[in-house]
């Protein structure tokens, strides 16, 4: 039987999904970019490292650029979580969600778009 009171298919809210990409961002910013700058910026500089040939190959492989990809999509869209709530609620801006979520969740994509863009056509 049909729910009285329901007109057409009920939408899922997207809310959920972004939460999702909030707290991976979170999770893998706060623990793998750690690594990568302790790698990258102490440890290989000062004890000499993999020679640069060999890092500019594993940087080359296409599973470690998907990887990066995934990292910067992750990061990008926590940021954008943590913003849009930061903006809305600490500035007691609220009122203005259907305006700063788009911007928010679009400098997410367009930064995502860029971290693709470096990674597949410049490298």
């Amino acid at each position: 039987m049909a729910r009285e009171g329901r007109a057409g298919p009920r939408r899922r809210p997207v809310e959920p999904f972004l939460w999702l990409l909030f707290s991976g961002g979170g999770m893998a910013a706060a623990v793998l970019v750690p690594v990568l700058v302790l790698l990258f910026g102490v440890v290989f500089p000062l004890a000499g490292g993999p020679p640069y040939d060999h890092l500019r190959a594993v940087a080359a492989h296409p599973l470690t650029r998907v990887a990066l990809l995934g990292l910067a999509v992750l990061a990008f869209f926590h940021w954008a979580h943590r913003f849009r709530f930061a903006v809305e609620h600490g500035l007691g801006l609220g009122r203005l969600d259907r305006l700063i979520a788009p911007l928010c969740y679009g400098a997410a994509l367009a930064g995502s778009a860029a971290a693709a863009h470096v990674l597949f056509l410049t490298l």
